[in-house]
């Protein structure tokens, strides 16, 4: 017979090491040691040890402790296996806890099969995941939820999306996975139809994190018009600006140029990190506002937020833009004798390019020739480009060359060179690397233009004719070439 004793030091026991194993001010040694003095752990105790080192630096002890737990004839229950998935390290670790649910049978179990989707999917055992959810005959929404999510991570949108089409059920998790998927494989377009969608016939309201994805899906076309909807939206709704809702919105209003409203968002903000300010000065200096990055960096360090690597390729693209040469190699310097942040390639690549383009080719050589990791194709790229404006040809025909034999299928690269042989007369070489393209098959990619008309995004290529209204544009330009011939 239980005694009330003995129930209460259960229940202190259990709820101590619960303090230890999985709180924020947690301490795993002093968890162990508490649950190796218990005399006989319930299967409470061996699922929050088994929770404390999934969560840990150390997962696998977590495969361990279970191991322990069978060995000592503790049966499981439907708390132990979702957190043990977590401990999983691998995919041979996760099959072996597969074939343990299917043992005990909780494969039917809808919250272990959800677990069992997330982590397939994150090990991008995508197939595996989809053998598991059409073997499942109870599946909710976040069985659902998780299988759109490892598509998405997967590239294959097609498949998620179709089954995002025949969900019985939609909550706002799971327009935000289809959505974030979306946007994290480029398909800005579709992110903002699909939004379209929740808003015309669905009774969802977005979350904070689909809000960001949207933002994040406008700033990447430019659709200004459905990007200051959302922004109201956010207002009228009582969204505060956040840290990641705040830096959505400061690169959307940067990347579609409008920077008052970015600066005013910025200080709305009731706490601002080192990305909000970096989002800030990557979005100053794409618009040529380089004094005002100057500014703002001063405010950050009177704020106490140190920059991170991210804030200096701001502040260096502003460097760049502005031809600011001293300015550029001050905080060049400034980055590690202050800051100790090495120099990543983005920041090299910043700074060749602002040399190159003062014309100081040699100094930038030299940058080039102590990096501590292999320039790449934009490194040599910016240096190249700097040859041909001041007139380097010697040093630009090396480069060129170099270029094309690291990014071979590149077709810029060969175009520059051919052009830098057109400017000299050297034909044979130009029709050499025509030759030489057709020949490693490089084909020409065509670029596209965005603009927002009343909220719809049209996108256009040199001499396409898809657009529902090419007849109307076409007549349009004919009369404006017309005109301006007979100007």
């Amino acid at each position: 017979m239980i005694t009330v004793g003995l129930v209460r030091y259960i229940y202190i026991t259990s709820r101590i090491l619960a303090l230890y194993a999985v709180s924020e001010f947690g301490d795993l040694s002093c968890a162990q040691s508490i649950f190796d003095r218990i005399p006989m752990p319930t299967i409470f105790n061996w699922n929050t040890i088994i929770k404390g080192y999934s969560k840990s630096p150390e997962p696998k002890k977590g495969l361990s402790i279970y191991t322990r737990m069978r060995s000592e004839g503790v049966q499981p229950n439907m708390h132990t296996f979702p957190v043990l998935i977590k401990a999983c390290v691998n995919l041979s670790s996760l099959a072996q806890v597969h074939g343990q649910i299917v043992k005990f049978r909780f494969d039917p179990d809808v919250y272990v099969v959800s677990s069992l989707l997330n982590v397939y999917s994150k090990y991008g055992a995508i197939d595996l995941a989809r053998q598991v959810f059409d073997e499942t005959p109870n599946r909710n929404v976040v069985c659902w939820t998780s299988l759109i999510s490892g598509h998405c991570g997967d590239g294959r949108m097609g498949e998620a999306r179709e089954l995002f089409d025949r969900m019985p059920e939609r909550n706002d998790v799971a327009w935000s996975a289809m959505i974030s998927g979306y946007v994290q494989n480029d398909f800005f377009n579709e992110a903002i139809e699909l939004f379209h969608e929740l808003k015309v016939c669905s009774n969802v309201k977005p979350n904070r994190s689909l809000l960001v994805s949207i933002l994040n899906a406008c700033a990447g076309v430019g659709a200004f018009t459905e990007g200051k909807w959302v922004h109201s939206y956010i207002d009228r709704n009582g969204f505060e600006y956040g840290l990641e809702l705040g830096t959505a919105l400061i690169d959307f209003y940067a990347k579609c140029g409008c920077i008052e409203s970015s600066i005013e968002v910025l200080h709305k903000m009731p706490c601002k990190d080192v990305m909000a300010w970096s989002a800030m000065f990557v979005g100053l200096a794409i618009n040529g506002y380089n004094d005002l990055v100057f500014k703002l960096f001063e405010e950050m360090e009177g704020s106490g937020t140190k920059p991170n690597a991210v804030t200096f390729i701001g502040i260096l693209t502003a460097c760049n833009h502005g031809g600011l040469v001293d300015e550029g190699r001050r905080f060049f310097k400034m980055m590690s004798k202050v800051y100790g942040i090495s120099p990543i390639i983005e920041h090299y690549g910043c700074m060749v390019d602002l040399l190159a383009r003062a014309g100081q080719i040699k100094e930038a050589e030299q940058l080039i020739s102590g990096m501590p990791m292999e320039p790449d194709g934009i490194i040599w790229g910016a240096l190249f480009s700097g040859c041909l404006m001041h007139g380097h040809v010697e040093l630009g025909e090396c480069v060129g060359k170099r270029l094309i034999e690291l990014e071979p299928h590149h077709h810029g690269r060969y175009v520059l060179l051919a052009n830098m042989y057109a400017t000299m007369g050297r034909w044979e070489d130009v029709v050499r690397l025509r030759r030489m393209m057709k020949d490693r098959g490089v084909t020409t990619y065509t670029g596209w233009s965005f603009i927002d008309i009343n909220g719809v995004v049209h996108k256009f290529q040199v001499d396409d004719r898809s657009h529902s209204q090419s007849r109307a544009i076409y007549e349009l330009l004919n009369l404006l070439n017309t005109e301006l011939i007979t100007l």
